[in-house]
Protein backbone atom coordinates (compact mmCIF):
# COMPACT_ATOMS: atom_id res chain seq x y z
CA UNK A 1 0.00 0.00 0.00
CA UNK A 2 1.31 3.43 -0.90
CA UNK A 3 -0.20 6.29 1.05
CA UNK A 4 0.45 9.85 -0.10
CA UNK A 5 -0.64 12.93 1.81
CA UNK A 6 -2.51 15.56 -0.13
CA UNK A 7 -1.30 19.16 -0.43
CA UNK A 8 -3.36 20.37 2.52
CA UNK A 9 -2.09 17.62 4.80
CA UNK A 10 1.51 18.28 3.79
CA UNK A 11 1.04 22.00 4.42
CA UNK A 12 -0.37 21.19 7.85
CA UNK A 13 2.68 19.08 8.65
CA UNK A 14 5.05 21.81 7.46
CA UNK A 15 3.28 24.46 9.54
CA UNK A 16 3.53 22.32 12.67
CA UNK A 17 7.19 21.60 11.96
CA UNK A 18 7.90 25.33 11.68
CA UNK A 19 5.97 26.08 14.88
CA UNK A 20 7.77 23.40 16.88
CA UNK A 21 11.21 24.22 15.46
CA UNK A 22 10.80 27.80 16.63
CA UNK A 23 9.71 26.63 20.08
CA UNK A 24 13.10 25.07 21.04
CA UNK A 25 11.39 21.91 22.28
CA UNK A 26 14.51 20.39 23.95
CA UNK A 27 14.46 23.17 26.54
CA UNK A 28 10.69 22.71 26.98
CA UNK A 29 11.19 18.97 27.52
CA UNK A 30 13.87 19.53 30.16
CA UNK A 31 11.70 22.02 32.05
CA UNK A 32 8.75 19.65 31.90
CA UNK A 33 10.91 16.82 33.23
CA UNK A 34 11.86 18.98 36.21
CA UNK A 35 8.20 19.66 37.00
CA UNK A 36 8.09 23.19 35.56
CA UNK A 37 5.13 23.26 33.16
CA UNK A 38 5.23 26.97 32.24
CA UNK A 39 6.95 26.62 28.87
CA UNK A 40 5.09 23.39 28.16
CA UNK A 41 1.69 24.99 28.74
CA UNK A 42 2.60 27.89 26.48
CA UNK A 43 3.59 25.46 23.74
CA UNK A 44 0.41 23.46 24.40
CA UNK A 45 -1.65 26.59 23.68
CA UNK A 46 0.15 27.16 20.39
CA UNK A 47 -0.41 23.55 19.37
CA UNK A 48 -4.10 23.92 20.22
CA UNK A 49 -4.28 27.14 18.18
CA UNK A 50 -2.91 25.14 15.24
CA UNK A 51 -5.99 22.92 15.56
CA UNK A 52 -4.35 19.68 16.69
CA UNK A 53 -6.67 18.82 19.58
CA UNK A 54 -9.74 19.89 17.63
CA UNK A 55 -9.03 17.04 15.20
CA UNK A 56 -10.40 14.55 17.75
CA UNK A 57 -13.50 16.60 18.64
CA UNK A 58 -16.71 16.68 16.55
CA UNK A 59 -17.76 19.94 14.92
CA UNK A 60 -20.85 20.07 17.13
CA UNK A 61 -18.57 20.69 20.12
CA UNK A 62 -16.20 23.28 18.61
CA UNK A 63 -13.88 20.76 16.98
CA UNK A 64 -13.19 19.93 13.33
CA UNK A 65 -13.21 16.13 13.56
CA UNK A 66 -12.98 13.39 14.09
CA UNK A 67 -10.15 13.33 11.54
CA UNK A 68 -7.79 10.44 12.37
CA UNK A 69 -5.58 10.82 9.30
CA UNK A 70 -4.87 14.47 10.05
CA UNK A 71 -4.36 13.55 13.69
CA UNK A 72 -1.71 11.02 12.65
CA UNK A 73 -0.03 13.71 10.52
CA UNK A 74 0.07 16.01 13.54
CA UNK A 75 1.40 13.40 15.96
CA UNK A 76 4.25 12.44 13.65
CA UNK A 77 5.41 16.06 13.95
CA UNK A 78 4.86 16.12 17.72
CA UNK A 79 7.04 13.01 17.96
CA UNK A 80 9.68 14.45 15.65
CA UNK A 81 10.07 17.34 18.09
CA UNK A 82 9.67 15.27 21.29
CA UNK A 83 6.85 17.49 22.58
CA UNK A 84 6.06 16.56 26.22
CA UNK A 85 2.72 16.25 27.97
CA UNK A 86 -0.39 14.06 27.86
CA UNK A 87 -0.95 14.70 24.17
CA UNK A 88 -2.20 11.19 23.43
CA UNK A 89 -4.51 11.19 26.43
CA UNK A 90 -6.06 14.51 25.45
CA UNK A 91 -7.01 13.26 21.99
CA UNK A 92 -8.17 9.90 23.37
CA UNK A 93 -10.46 11.51 25.98
CA UNK A 94 -13.19 12.66 23.54
CA UNK A 95 -13.98 9.03 22.71
CA UNK A 96 -14.92 8.56 26.38
CA UNK A 97 -17.13 11.66 26.45
CA UNK A 98 -19.61 11.02 23.66
CA UNK A 99 -22.78 11.27 25.79
CA UNK A 100 -24.30 14.68 24.84
CA UNK A 101 -24.20 16.12 28.34
CA UNK A 102 -20.58 15.13 28.87
CA UNK A 103 -19.57 16.20 25.38
CA UNK A 104 -21.06 19.65 25.86
CA UNK A 105 -19.38 19.97 29.25
CA UNK A 106 -15.86 18.84 28.38
CA UNK A 107 -15.16 18.70 24.64
CA UNK A 108 -14.96 22.44 23.84
CA UNK A 109 -12.22 22.83 26.44
CA UNK A 110 -10.30 19.88 25.02
CA UNK A 111 -10.57 21.26 21.48
CA UNK A 112 -9.37 24.72 22.49
CA UNK A 113 -6.48 23.47 24.58
CA UNK A 114 -7.83 25.02 27.77
CA UNK A 115 -8.30 21.51 29.18
CA UNK A 116 -5.41 19.07 29.47
CA UNK A 117 -6.66 15.53 29.98
CA UNK A 118 -5.12 12.38 31.32
CA UNK A 119 -6.77 8.96 31.26
CA UNK A 120 -6.36 5.75 33.25
CA UNK A 121 -8.01 2.55 32.08
CA UNK A 122 -8.65 -0.22 34.64
CA UNK A 123 -6.25 1.03 37.27
CA UNK A 124 -3.36 1.80 34.95
CA UNK A 125 -1.02 4.67 35.61
CA UNK A 126 -1.99 8.04 34.21
CA UNK A 127 0.48 10.26 32.39
CA UNK A 128 1.26 13.70 33.82
CA UNK A 129 -1.43 13.78 36.47
CA UNK A 130 0.32 16.80 37.97
CA UNK A 131 -0.09 18.80 34.76
CA UNK A 132 -3.56 17.64 33.66
CA UNK A 133 -6.70 19.58 34.51
CA UNK A 134 -9.09 16.73 33.65
CA UNK A 135 -8.48 13.28 35.17
CA UNK A 136 -10.61 10.47 33.75
CA UNK A 137 -10.64 6.95 35.15
CA UNK A 138 -12.40 3.93 33.65
CA UNK A 139 -13.01 0.81 35.71
CA UNK A 140 -14.64 -2.43 34.60
CA UNK A 141 -14.50 -4.26 31.31
CA UNK A 142 -16.35 -6.79 29.23
CA UNK A 143 -16.49 -9.33 32.06
CA UNK A 144 -18.43 -7.01 34.36
CA UNK A 145 -22.18 -7.58 34.09
CA UNK A 146 -23.01 -3.91 34.63
CA UNK A 147 -20.41 -2.62 32.22
CA UNK A 148 -17.75 -0.07 33.03
CA UNK A 149 -17.70 3.09 35.10
CA UNK A 150 -16.31 6.44 33.99
CA UNK A 151 -15.37 8.81 36.78
CA UNK A 152 -13.65 12.08 37.38
CA UNK A 153 -10.64 11.23 39.49
CA UNK A 154 -8.27 13.03 41.78
CA UNK A 155 -4.51 13.00 41.41
CA UNK A 156 -2.74 11.02 44.12
CA UNK A 157 0.50 12.92 43.81
CA UNK A 158 2.47 9.67 43.78
CA UNK A 159 3.33 7.22 41.03
CA UNK A 160 5.96 5.13 39.36
CA UNK A 161 6.70 3.59 36.01
CA UNK A 162 4.39 0.65 35.33
CA UNK A 163 6.52 -2.15 33.94
CA UNK A 164 9.44 0.22 33.58
CA UNK A 165 12.49 1.16 35.62
CA UNK A 166 11.97 3.84 38.18
CA UNK A 167 13.78 7.03 37.38
CA UNK A 168 14.75 10.17 39.20
CA UNK A 169 12.23 11.39 41.74
CA UNK A 170 10.85 14.93 41.39
CA UNK A 171 9.01 15.80 44.58
CA UNK A 172 6.00 13.49 44.91
CA UNK A 173 6.24 12.15 41.35
CA UNK A 174 8.62 9.54 39.98
CA UNK A 175 9.43 9.48 36.31
CA UNK A 176 9.34 6.58 33.91
CA UNK A 177 12.14 5.53 31.57
CA UNK A 178 11.50 8.89 29.87
CA UNK A 179 11.97 11.68 32.44
CA UNK A 180 9.39 13.78 30.57
CA UNK A 181 6.71 11.11 31.10
CA UNK A 182 5.61 11.47 34.72
CA UNK A 183 3.38 8.55 35.70
CA UNK A 184 0.85 8.86 38.53
CA UNK A 185 -1.97 6.97 40.19
CA UNK A 186 -5.46 8.48 40.08
CA UNK A 187 -7.68 8.47 43.17
CA UNK A 188 -11.06 7.18 41.97
CA UNK A 189 -12.89 6.84 45.28
CA UNK A 190 -15.33 9.70 45.73
CA UNK A 191 -14.86 11.06 42.25
CA UNK A 192 -17.91 12.14 40.29
CA UNK A 193 -19.54 9.28 38.40
CA UNK A 194 -19.91 10.47 34.82
CA UNK A 195 -21.30 7.35 33.16
CA UNK A 196 -21.91 3.68 33.85
CA UNK A 197 -22.91 0.70 31.72
CA UNK A 198 -21.85 -1.30 28.68
CA UNK A 199 -21.51 1.91 26.67
CA UNK A 200 -18.57 2.91 28.88
CA UNK A 201 -16.78 -0.34 28.03
CA UNK A 202 -17.36 0.27 24.33
CA UNK A 203 -16.19 3.88 24.63
CA UNK A 204 -13.05 2.79 26.48
CA UNK A 205 -12.20 0.37 23.66
CA UNK A 206 -12.67 3.17 21.10
CA UNK A 207 -10.56 5.53 23.21
CA UNK A 208 -7.80 2.91 23.33
CA UNK A 209 -7.82 2.73 19.53
CA UNK A 210 -7.37 6.50 19.28
CA UNK A 211 -4.60 6.39 21.88
CA UNK A 212 -2.74 3.65 20.02
CA UNK A 213 -3.02 5.50 16.72
CA UNK A 214 -1.60 8.70 18.23
CA UNK A 215 1.15 6.74 20.00
CA UNK A 216 2.12 5.00 16.77
CA UNK A 217 2.35 8.32 14.94
CA UNK A 218 4.34 9.86 17.76
CA UNK A 219 6.75 6.90 17.74
CA UNK A 220 7.23 7.18 13.98
CA UNK A 221 8.14 10.85 14.39
CA UNK A 222 10.60 10.00 17.18
CA UNK A 223 12.24 7.39 14.97
CA UNK A 224 12.55 9.78 12.05
CA UNK A 225 14.35 12.36 14.16
CA UNK A 226 16.69 9.74 15.63
CA UNK A 227 17.57 8.63 12.12
CA UNK A 228 18.10 12.17 10.82
CA UNK A 229 20.31 13.13 13.75
CA UNK A 230 22.34 9.95 13.46
CA UNK A 231 22.90 10.37 9.72
CA UNK A 232 24.13 13.91 10.36
CA UNK A 233 26.42 12.71 13.16
CA UNK A 234 28.11 9.89 11.22
CA UNK A 235 28.94 12.36 8.46
CA UNK A 236 30.87 14.49 10.97
CA UNK A 237 32.51 11.89 13.24
CA UNK A 238 35.75 10.49 11.79
CA UNK A 239 37.86 7.42 12.41
CA UNK A 240 41.06 6.53 10.54
CA UNK A 241 40.79 9.88 8.82
CA UNK A 242 37.38 9.30 7.20
CA UNK A 243 33.78 9.88 8.31
CA UNK A 244 32.33 6.76 9.96
CA UNK A 245 29.31 7.18 7.70
CA UNK A 246 31.44 5.87 4.86
CA UNK A 247 31.83 2.47 6.58
CA UNK A 248 29.74 -0.26 5.03
CA UNK A 249 28.56 -1.61 8.39
CA UNK A 250 27.30 1.82 9.43
CA UNK A 251 25.46 2.26 6.14
CA UNK A 252 23.74 -1.10 6.59
CA UNK A 253 22.58 -0.24 10.13
CA UNK A 254 21.12 3.06 8.98
CA UNK A 255 19.52 1.48 5.93
CA UNK A 256 17.81 -1.12 8.11
CA UNK A 257 16.43 1.63 10.36
CA UNK A 258 15.23 3.61 7.34
CA UNK A 259 13.44 0.59 5.87
CA UNK A 260 11.73 -0.19 9.20
CA UNK A 261 10.45 3.37 9.56
CA UNK A 262 9.28 3.61 5.96
CA UNK A 263 7.46 0.28 6.30
CA UNK A 264 5.63 1.63 9.35
CA UNK A 265 4.42 4.77 7.60
CA UNK A 266 1.79 3.20 5.26
CA UNK A 267 0.57 0.95 8.07
CA UNK A 268 0.03 4.03 10.22
CA UNK A 269 -1.95 5.98 7.65
CA UNK A 270 -3.80 2.90 6.45
CA UNK A 271 -4.91 2.28 10.04
CA UNK A 272 -5.98 5.91 10.34
CA UNK A 273 -8.24 5.40 7.34
CA UNK A 274 -9.95 2.30 8.71
CA UNK A 275 -9.68 2.89 12.48
CA UNK A 276 -10.04 -0.86 12.85
CA UNK A 277 -8.58 -1.87 16.24
CA UNK A 278 -6.49 -4.66 14.70
CA UNK A 279 -5.12 -2.35 11.99
CA UNK A 280 -4.24 0.27 14.59
CA UNK A 281 -2.59 -2.34 16.83
CA UNK A 282 -0.49 -3.50 13.87
CA UNK A 283 0.52 0.07 13.12
CA UNK A 284 1.45 0.69 16.74
CA UNK A 285 3.64 -2.36 17.17
CA UNK A 286 5.34 -1.75 13.80
CA UNK A 287 6.00 1.96 14.38
CA UNK A 288 7.10 1.52 17.98
CA UNK A 289 9.43 -1.37 17.16
CA UNK A 290 10.88 0.62 14.25
CA UNK A 291 11.50 3.60 16.53
CA UNK A 292 13.04 1.37 19.20
CA UNK A 293 15.32 -0.31 16.63
CA UNK A 294 16.37 3.11 15.35
CA UNK A 295 17.06 4.26 18.90
CA UNK A 296 19.39 1.30 19.48
CA UNK A 297 21.19 2.06 16.22
CA UNK A 298 21.45 5.75 17.08
CA UNK A 299 22.90 4.98 20.49
CA UNK A 300 25.44 2.53 19.12
CA UNK A 301 26.64 4.88 16.39
CA UNK A 302 26.87 7.89 18.68
CA UNK A 303 28.88 5.98 21.25
CA UNK A 304 29.17 7.14 24.86
CA UNK A 305 27.90 10.64 24.12
CA UNK A 306 24.47 9.19 23.38
CA UNK A 307 24.06 8.18 27.03
CA UNK A 308 24.48 11.68 28.42
CA UNK A 309 21.37 13.56 29.54
CA UNK A 310 22.94 16.84 28.40
CA UNK A 311 23.02 15.65 24.80
CA UNK A 312 19.70 16.30 23.04
CA UNK A 313 19.63 12.86 21.43
CA UNK A 314 18.75 11.37 24.83
CA UNK A 315 15.36 13.12 24.75
CA UNK A 316 14.34 11.00 21.77
CA UNK A 317 16.12 7.83 22.90
CA UNK A 318 14.17 7.64 26.16
CA UNK A 319 10.89 8.52 24.47
CA UNK A 320 11.28 5.71 21.94
CA UNK A 321 11.71 3.24 24.79
CA UNK A 322 8.73 4.57 26.75
CA UNK A 323 6.33 4.70 23.79
CA UNK A 324 7.09 1.07 22.98
CA UNK A 325 4.93 -0.10 25.90
CA UNK A 326 2.56 2.85 26.24
CA UNK A 327 -1.10 1.97 25.56
CA UNK A 328 -0.29 -1.66 24.87
CA UNK A 329 2.89 -3.70 24.87
CA UNK A 330 4.16 -5.24 21.62
CA UNK A 331 2.82 -8.60 22.81
CA UNK A 332 -0.64 -7.21 23.53
CA UNK A 333 -0.84 -5.52 20.15
CA UNK A 334 0.35 -8.64 18.31
CA UNK A 335 -2.24 -10.72 20.15
CA UNK A 336 -5.00 -8.43 18.92
CA UNK A 337 -3.71 -8.57 15.35
CA UNK A 338 -3.65 -12.38 15.41
CA UNK A 339 -7.18 -12.83 16.74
Amino acid sequence: MRFLLDDEQRAFAHSLDALLTAADTPSVVRSWSAGDHTAGRALWSRIADAGVFALAVPEAYEGVGPLPVELAVAFVELGRHAVPGPLVETVAAPALLTEPGLAKRFLPGLASGETIATVALDGSYALDGDAATLHLAVEGGEDDEGGGELRLAQWHGHGHGHGQKQGQEHGPVRTSMDPARRLTRLQEDGGELLAVGPQVTAAAAHSLTWARLATAAQALGVGLTLLDRTVAYVKQRSQFGVPIGSFQAVKHRLADAKVALEFARPLLFGAALTMDPADVAAAKVTACEAAYTTARTALQLHGAIGYTAEYDLSLWLTKARALRTAWGTPGECRELVLK
